[in-house]
Formats: C-alpha cells, sequence, structure tokens
C-alpha cells in the first residue's frame, strides 16, 4: 500500500468512498491488469511485491498446516511460487504446482530455480475465468480471494471445490477480518485497498468465509492464525 505504484492513489480515497469506483489505472480509462501484463518490468514489480509482502503467511503455513495426508498442491495466481515454494522446502514428499497467466511464468522459474527446488515444484499456465484448476489434494490462494466481488469469490471457491478429493483442502490466506470488526485493522484497511485497486473487490470475516464454504458445499472448516494479521482460511472437503 505504500509502494511507488500504489501510494498516489490512496490519495483519492475520498472519491472510491463517495462512488465506489476504483482508483487506480482504471480510474484512468486504462485496466489496471492489462497496464501491468504490459509492461514487464512492471509486471515483475507488482509479482515480486503480491509475494514478498505475505511470505512471512506463506512460511508460516508451511510449518503450521498439517500436510502429512497430502501428495499435491496446486497454488492459485501463484505470483513468484513463494507458497509452493515454503511447502516444498518443509515437506519434502510434496509436489506443487504454481498456477498463473502465460507472462508470470518466467519470473516464477527464476525464483524456483533460484531456490533448486526445480524437481517438485512447476509453473503451469491457465486463466481462472475460463479454465477449471489442476487437480490436486490442496488448493491454495495468497490474496487472491479479496480482488472480487462475492459472485467471483463464490465461483473461485466452486472451482476449488471441483479440483480437491475428498477430505482435500480450499486454503485462502488473507487478513481475515475478525467476525465484531474491531480488531484487525490491517484486514480491513487491505480491503479499502480493494475498493482503491478493484471497487469491487473487499475483506472479509471468517463468519463470510463459512458462509461461502456452505453455499459451495464444503463440509467443514477452520481458521489457522498464521503472522500478524493474517489467517488462513480453511475449507475441507
Amino acid at each position: 500500500m505504500m509502494n511507488n505504484r500504489l501510494y498516489r492513489f490512496w490519495g483519492n480515497l475520498e472519491e472510491g468512498l463517495l462512488t465506489g469506483l476504483p482508483q487506480n489505472e482504471i480510474g484512468n480509462n486504462e485496466n489496471m491488469f492489462e497496464a501491468l501484463y504490459s509492461d514487464a518490468h512492471r509486471l515483475k514489480e507488482f509479482i515480486h511485491a503480491m509475494s514478498g509482502i505475505p511470505m512471512g503467511s506463506f512460511m508460516a503455513l508451511a510449518q503450521k498446516f498439517d500436510f502429512s495426508k497430502s501428495k499435491t498442491l496446486v497454488d492459485i495466481d501463484c505470483s513468484a511460487s513463494l507458497l509452493s515454494l515454503m511447502v516444498a522446502k518443509h515437506h519434502a514428499h510434496m509436489n506443487c504446482i504454481s498456477w498463473d497467466l502465460p507472462p508470470v511464468a518466467p519470473i516464477a522459474n527464476e525464483v524456483i530455480q533460484k531456490f533448486q527446488l526445480q524437481d517438485r515444484v512447476k509453473t503451469d499456465n491457465g486463466d481462472f475465468f475460463k479454465d477449471g484448476f489442476p487437480k490436486a489434494d490442496v488448493v491454495t490462494m495468497g490474496n487472491i480471494l479479496h480482488d472480487w466481488d462475492e459472485e467471483t469469490k463464490l465461483m473461485l471457491m466452486k472451482k476449488a471445490y471441483g479440483a480437491l478429493p475428498d477430505g482435500g483442502a480450499f486454503i485462502a490466506i488473507e487478513g481475515v477480518i475478525d467476525d465484531e470488526r474491531k480488531h484487525n485493522v490491517f484486514g480491513m484497511m487491505m480491503s479499502l485497498n480493494m475498493l482503491i485497486e478493484t471497487g469491487k473487490g473487499f475483506d472479509y470475516t471468517f463468519a463470510d468465509f463459512n458462509k461461502w464454504a456452505k453455499i459451495t458445499g464444503f463440509k467443514s472448516t477452520t481458521l489457522l492464525p498464521l503472522t500478524g494479521p493474517t489467517s488462513a482460511a480453511i475449507a475441507y472437503k
């Protein structure tokens, strides 16, 4: 929220609150993602920012979540593959797929090579608006659900459900807001950030996540605290 790209857009927060419209590149008649993906330098900066911010949470998930009954993981919109890399690093039996749009693969593969985990962390390409998710025992999304409106959140969770076996887990890593909306200030600030970035996106409470999990068919849910204000909202099929 403080980098050289995004900081200036926060100056338009009042306009965003009044209109409900995004205040970033889209506000200048330019599609945010098209603008980022058309410039290799800006895309790389964006990808590393989206990976670096939750890095501590990815490390915590790899150490706190029980992967003993799983063999495969697919990370949706993987950015630089850091979530997959942390899981593979801590669990030698896990094979991970980092799944994102094609322009992201070279950036992710560069990071994978630095960790020397090419044998168990692979990249794959897809568009979650058009394609089904790869099958896996665990499906993860790090700071993805909050980008979208409720309808799209439900669509993504349905696709995750379809990719999982019985007993599989869908994990959403975000600044899950406390149900009373009194304590997780970071999560609420991030929700404002989603207003600025997307207009329709928002961060959510665990009660919200439970409602969506029930609608999409998951059997049970749990909340796993990770680092600072970030948690893993987990739904089991």
